[in-house]
């Protein structure tokens, strides 16, 4: 599964403003909802429900917050890199400056999981996370999440 198949470049905020971590996920379900037609309060609805189970904060300054809506058509992804890191309550107790969030369809299943995995993989690699930190222009940031998956495909 390809990132951009997630991702659209109109989907990545290169310096997010936010002060706490409810804040930045109102405004990432605020830029969902204006890029998948549904309410923004449906979105954070759900991944305020997934935040409560345990943060989504995996370390590193990343999050990766994610969740499932019954009327998404299908797997949809928006990134932000934040102006100022803040505390996410993540697992290794370090603030988070770089965020995935990930929306399904209630059925997507192994694609949702595939989806999380590429993430994940894509903001392990350390070269990628360094120039995603540099970069405040939403079409470099862009190109350095999808720009891999050439190589990766084969």
């Amino acid at each position: 599964m390809a990132l951009a198949d997630l991702l659209a470049p109109d989907a990545v905020i290169p310096a997010l403003k936010a002060n706490s971590k409810k804040q930045l996920l109102q405004e990432l379900a605020s830029k969902a909802a204006q890029i998948t037609g549904l309410t923004e309060r449906e979105i954070f609805e759900v991944i305020l429900q997934r935040e409560r189970l345990g943060s989504t904060g995996v370390g590193n300054g990343i999050a990766i917050p994610h969740g499932k809506l019954t009327t998404l058509p299908g797997i949809v992804g928006v990134f932000a890199r934040l102006d100022q890191p803040i505390d996410f309550e993540a697992l290794d107790d370090q603030p988070v400056d770089l965020v995935f969030l990930l929306l399904a369809p209630e059925g997507a299943g192994a694609d949702h999981l595939k989806a999380l995995s590429r993430i994940a993989r894509v903001l392990r690699d350390q070269d990628t996370v360094a120039k995603l930190r540099a970069s405040d222009q939403a079409s470099a940031i862009y190109t350095f999440l999808t720009q891999d998956e050439a190589s990766n495909a084969a």
